[in-house]
């Protein structure tokens, strides 16, 4: 069996690690070791850490940045129900998968501090799903499909805060389960529209 290329070897060490110990636990020597490569070979392809932890989000996570992107440059195609259902069903799968590597950043203050900072140096962050579902909301605004006085950044921070929480909160009820995605991202979409849809 022929081996994999040492940038997706990486980003597979990365991921399991991240997923099995979290980011502020795994070290870039761990990555590398896993990954059967040197650590100058991960520097070979991935700047830092936090670069690594970003490609891991967008290219081993459900993305969401592709839809929204598509759905600003096309205002109206499709229903509003069926483009929100989509994002939340991907956000909630996003979170989900997302939720275990970042959440040991928010045990150490410093970390996540710094964790910060290099996100807001590379242009990333988790703000950003937030302005892209806002921009595709003020675009169906233009085109007369969202009410011309609904709070468009409200309407987004409140669908993804919606599925963030699905992530984690739900793993305390009395279940112990999480809604099935699906069935949680079609409620959420019929809810947030009976708010803003003209």
């Amino acid at each position: 069996m022929e081996k994999k290329p040492a940038r997706v070897r990486l980003l597979d060490a990365a991921h399991e690690l991240m997923l099995t110990v979290g980011l502020a636990r795994t070290t870039t020597k761990e990555i590398a070791k896993a990954a059967d490569c040197s650590e100058a070979a991960l520097y070979k392809y991935f700047d830092s850490k936090e670069d690594l932890f970003i490609r891991v989000l967008t290219e081993r996570l459900p993305q969401l940045t592709p839809l929204l992107s598509s759905l600003v440059a096309e205002p109206g195609r499709g229903t509003l129900t069926e483009n929100l259902t989509e994002i939340a069903r991907r956000a909630a799968l996003f979170y989900e998968q997302s939720f275990p590597i970042a959440a040991s950043l928010y045990a150490e203050t410093q970390l996540k501090r710094r964790h910060d900072d290099a996100m807001r140096e590379i242009g990333a962050g988790p703000h950003r799903p937030i302005e892209g579902l806002d921009a595709y909301l003020r675009a169906e605004q233009a085109v007369g499909r969202v009410r011309p006085d609904a709070d468009t950044f409200a309407a987004a921070s409140l669908l993804l805060g919606a599925c963030a929480q699905r992530a984690f909160a739900y793993e305390a009820t009395a279940e112990g389960v999480r809604p099935p995605v699906d069935e949680f991202a079609a409620r959420l979409a019929r809810t947030l529209l009976a708010g803003i849809a003209d």
